[in-house]
């Protein structure tokens, strides 16, 4: 299978409400794209945990998802999260994203149940065998309560013919060497754990995908070409410059601290949707004061 050259920054969409966390509102979605994208990103990636796909009714995650998809315009690629916790309304998902026109789609098990490991290579192999784009893998255990362990995760990646790349999000910077070691370089992987990133792109991985995208993008750019450049002097100093931003949008939840980052910076984007409450005052300011430090 073909797989799209997904590399550096990917930036993760919030999906943006009207007052209150009522309707849609994609003139906004379409504005945080087009800034991410003017920026520099390398991939658009909605409907994952920053764009609250989890809270969102079928049709309303059909319109973001046709939406995204559009407006990108295969600028950059777009990778769509389908997850769910069933198997048939992934892969109607997976469906949809991929008729629309998505270059990948990002599954993560979810499930009320605990799983087995054969469940979950049983729910990829479901979804892989109904689509013919990319999967990437995502472990994520703090929002799934699902813990994939690399040998598991190795084990899906060679028997689902189109899962090609892997998310990892656990945290854990000795997951990355290992998927590195023990699948002999020829795993794909990308960080999802914003405070790793210096560590990941050390490690071999090929991205970061971060909601930082949206407030300090040339920032996060900037350290993945340096990186690439084997400049690490710099890359650190860049790092760390970002680190407490980086911090503070993990610690303070992905959607309250990103949509109040972009309000900040001029891009109304609404409330998260309850039961996700908004910044607090005085983690506004904070963040205000961050943000100040970095411009």
């Amino acid at each position: 299978m073909s797989t799209p050259n997904i590399h550096g920054i990917i930036g993760y969409t919030v999906t943006p409400f009207s007052a209150h966390g009522e309707g849609l509102d994609l003139e906004a979605l379409g504005r945080s794209i087009d800034r991410m994208i003017d920026a520099g990103v390398h991939a658009i990636a909605p409907l994952g945990s920053t764009g609250e796909g989890a809270y969102l009714s079928d049709a309303e995650w059909e319109q973001v998802s046709e939406f995204s998809i559009r407006h990108v315009a295969r600028r950059v690629p777009t990778i769509v999260s389908v997850s769910d916790l069933t198997t048939a309304k992934a892969i109607r998902r997976a469906r949809f994203a991929e008729a629309r026109g998505a270059d990948v789609v990002m599954v993560l098990p979810a499930s009320y149940w605990k799983l087995g490991e054969a469940e979950i290579l049983a729910h990829y192999q479901a979804i892989g065998d109904s689509i013919g784009v990319p999967i990437m893998l995502y472990n994520n255990p703090a929002t799934s309560g699902i813990d994939m362990s690399v040998e598991l995760i190795l084990k899906i990646f060679h028997s689902v013919e189109n899962v090609t790349l892997v998310k990892e999000s656990t945290g854990d910077i000795q997951r990355m060497h290992k998927l590195q070691l023990l699948g002999e370089g020829q795993v794909p992987f990308y960080n999802g754990c914003n405070p790793l990133a210096l560590e990941a792109f050390a490690a071999g991985a090929r991205g970061w995908c971060t909601a930082a995208a949206n407030l300090i993008p040339q920032l996060n750019l900037d350290l993945y070409q340096a990186m690439r450049d084997n400049d690490l002097e710099r890359a650190r100093t860049l790092f760390y410059r970002q680190l407490p931003l980086l911090e503070f949008i993990l610690k303070g939840g992905l959607p309250a601290t990103v949509k109040a980052g972009l309000e900040l910076t001029g891009l109304a984007a609404g409330e998260p949707r309850r039961p996700v409450f908004p910044l607090a005052q005085a983690a506004r300011q904070q963040l205000q004061g961050l943000l100040h430090q970095l411009a």
